[in-house]
C-alpha cells in the first residue's frame, strides 16, 4: 500500500488495537466477522467503490457501513470497518486487503492471549516448508477446480488437532480465498504478521489525569527504548494515582511522576 492507504491502514491497526486490549471484545470473534466483511468487499466490487469513493462524505460512507453491518456482525467490528470507510484509500482494494489484515491480526492477537503465538508461528512456519517441499499437497491446496469443502476437509485432516485452532483458521482462510496471491506469498506474510505481533508489548498505563499527546508521545518512546519493542499504550484515568503515574508491562510495575519516570529512562539509556 502506498501514501493514504497506508495511513488508514495504520489508524485501523491502532483502533483494532485499542479493542482487542479490552477484554469485552473477543478476538476471535471479530477476526471470523472481519474475514466476513473481507469476503462481502471482495465479492461486492460496487460497494467496495462506493465506500471508498474521495468524492463521497466521509460521515455518510460510515454511516452506510453501519446500516449494512449493523445486524450482520457486533458493534466494535461495524464500528471498526465504519472508521475505515472514513478514511481516505488510494485504491478501492486497498480497503479489503486492510481488512484482510486486520482479520488475521485479530487471530493472533487471540493467539497472544492464550498464550501460544509463538506456536502459532512456528506452525506456520513449519506449515510453510511442508507445502515447499510436496508438489502434490501444493497442487491440491491451490487447484481451482477443487471445492472450498475439498480444501477444508484437507486442512482439517492435516491441522486438526495438530496445531493450534488459530493456525487452522489462519490457513484456511488463506487457502480458501486467497484473492490472488499466492500460498507461499500468503504463508510468509501471515509469518510476518506474527513476528510483528510478538514483538509489541503493552503497557497498562494509570495517570490521575489524561496525559496530553505530547506526554503520551514522549512515555510511550522511553519504555520502546528501554524494553526494545514497539510498545502500545493502554491508557486509564485514576484519581487516586495522586498526580503520578503508574505503568504496568507485563509482571513489572512503575511507580513514579511522569516526569521523574520520563527522565530516569533517560538516564538508564545513556549509562
Amino acid at each position: 500500500m502506498n501514501g493514504a492507504s497506508r495511513e488508514a491502514l495504520a489508524a485501523a491497526r491502532e483502533r483494532l488495537d485499542a479493542l482487542t486490549d479490552s477484554t469485552s471484545v473477543n478476538a476471535s470473534s471479530l477476526a471470523d466477522e472481519l474475514a466476513a466483511v473481507t469476503a462481502l468487499l471482495d465479492r461486492e466490487v460496487s460497494l467496495r467503490r462506493v465506500l471508498t469513493d474521495p468524492a463521497q462524505d466521509a460521515q455518510a460512507k460510515a454511516e452506510l457501513a453501519q446500516r449494512l453491518l449493523g445486524t450482520q456482525v457486533s458493534g466494535p467490528a461495524a464500528d471498526l470497518v465504519a472508521g475505515m470507510v472514513r478514511s481516505r484509500w488510494s485504491q478501492s482494494r486497498d480497503l479489503v486487503d486492510a481488512l484482510e489484515v486486520l482479520a488475521a491480526t485479530a487471530d493472533l492477537t487471540a493467539a497472544q492471549q492464550a498464550g501460544k503465538l509463538d506456536d502459532v508461528e512456528d506452525e506456520l512456519f513449519r506449515f510453510g516448508r511442508i507445502v515447499s517441499g510436496s508438489m502434490d499437497l501444493r497442487a491440491a491446496l491451490t487447484d481451482r477446480k477443487a471445492t472450498t469443502s475439498a480444501k477444508g476437509e484437507l486442512l482439517r485432516s492435516l491441522l486438526g488437532g495438530r496445531a493450534q485452532p488459530v493456525t487452522e483458521r489462519l490457513v484456511t482462510r488463506l487457502v480458501t480465498a486467497p484473492r490472488g496471491r499466492s500460498l507461499e506469498s500468503g504463508l510468509e506474510s501471515l509469518s510476518k504478521l506474527a513476528a510483528e505481533r510478538r514483538d509489541r508489548m503493552v503497557a497498562i498505563v494509570t495517570s490521575a489525569v489524561p496525559l496530553s499527546d505530547p506526554q503520551k508521545q514522549r512515555l510511550g518512546a522511553a519504555l520502546a527504548k528501554l524494553y526494545g519493542r514497539t510498545m502500545h499504550l493502554n491508557l486509564d484515568v485514576d484519581p487516586e494515582v495522586l498526580g503520578g503515574i503508574r505503568v504496568q508491562v507485563g509482571d513489572e510495575v512503575i511507580n513514579g511522576s511522569l516526569a521523574d519516570r520520563i527522565e530516569d529512562a533517560g538516564r538508564r539509556l545513556t549509562g
